[in-house]
């Protein structure tokens, strides 16, 4: 068998631990050598604070509907619903309310280093962790 194939691997979203952010987000994450995927679990009202990101996200939603509002005064609002999906450029400032329920899929670049930061995957991910109230 050649390296390549050893890397090859079949992962189940059921046997992702699921991570609970705080009582409105939960997420589980994949990630390869130059990708990553997360489900992101909102409930209805959810709120993404205000951030941005080094790499390019796409964000595709399952199951739900999202609010965006986009760039640094938060002036663009784009609501992204079940079966579409929403291209954010790197450094694009953005935050986002669960509608309803949702399940989204979000789509990174992936560079560890910068993901163990910048995604929470060592716990910086702070923004995430609250309620828009704490």
């Amino acid at each position: 068998m050649t390296d390549k194939l050893k890397q090859a691997k079949k992962i189940s979203w059921e046997m992702v631990q699921r991570e609970e952010l705080n009582e409105d987000i939960g997420r589980r994450i994949i990630t390869g050598t130059n990708m990553m995927i997360a489900h992101v679990y909102l409930k209805k009202g959810a709120i993404v604070p205000k951030h941005s990101h080094h790499n390019e996200q796409i964000v595709y939603i399952l199951d739900g509907a999202v609010k965006f509002w986009l760039g640094e005064e938060q002036k663009e609002e784009i609501i992204v619903r079940s079966g579409e999906v929403l291209v954010i450029p790197p450094n694009l400032p953005h935050k986002a309310e669960a509608l309803e329920d949702t399940l989204d899929v979000d789509i990174f670049k992936n560079q560890l280093d910068y993901f163990e930061k910048e995604y929470g995957l060592d716990g910086s991910d702070a923004y995430l962790r609250k309620t828009e109230a704490s």
